[in-house]
């Protein structure tokens, strides 16, 4: 048995996929616990989320609309006061710079099977609304580690769903979403129990 690991999430939104992450480890299915959340805005639903729970959150506010010097330096720094092994991106709509000592160490979620239909812009409905107006016949969710850029880095678990004639964005959003509550926890169990190896871009996942 692993000694679970510490994670963040950061958030700047509604916060499902925290809540997944928050019942998952509640459950004992994860090996994991959040030892704290940070958001970018004070009044997202993810901070009532991570306080029902009771975990500890910090609020980084982005300036909406220009680049704010010194943003990046100051959720780091909120990141590195609840030393986690680990940091996840759940819902954080901001591209944010990893530093050395976070490289391989900050995993993202994304609601399609990337490199398709990723890149700036690129989230939640977007997404969804892009695959149906595509044509595309499957979608998914990838979990990849995070770079500089959006939805590049080396990606560590996929899962597919099929894209139906009659699906909405919102319908497809929810099969997708029920994908990506399996892939996050699977990804992070992996890291946790010592299975990842990353070589340039592929990742290698053992057992």
């Amino acid at each position: 048995m692993h000694a679970p690991i510490r994670l963040v999430a950061l958030v700047s939104g509604g916060g499902t996929t925290l809540q997944n992450l928050i019942d998952r480890a509640a459950a004992g299915t994860l090996p994991a616990g959040i030892a704290g959340v940070v958001s970018s805005r004070a009044d997202a639903f993810a901070v009532t989320r991570a306080a029902r729970a009771g975990l500890p959150a910090s609020v980084v506010p982005k300036a909406q609309g220009r680049r704010e010097p010194g943003f990046a330096d100051r959720v780091w720094d909120a990141v590195r006061a609840y030393a986690p092994d680990l940091v996840c991106f759940a819902g954080w709509l901001h591209l944010l710079p990893i530093p050395a000592d976070f490289r391989h160490k900050v995993l993202n979620i994304h609601p399609s099977l990337l490199p398709a239909f990723g890149g700036k812009g690129m989230y939640g409905h977007h997404v969804h609304e892009a695959v149906l107006a595509y044509g595309a016949k499957v979608s998914g969710c990838t979990v990849h580690f995070a770079d500089d850029t959006y939805d590049t880095g080396p990606i560590l678990v996929q899962k597919c769903v099929p894209v139906r004639a009659d699906d909405t964005p919102d319908t497809l959003a929810d099969r997708v979403f029920e994908a990506e509550c399996e892939a996050y926890p699977e990804a992070i169990r992996a890291i946790a129990e010592g299975r990842v190896t990353v070589q340039g871009r592929r990742v290698i996942v053992s057992g």
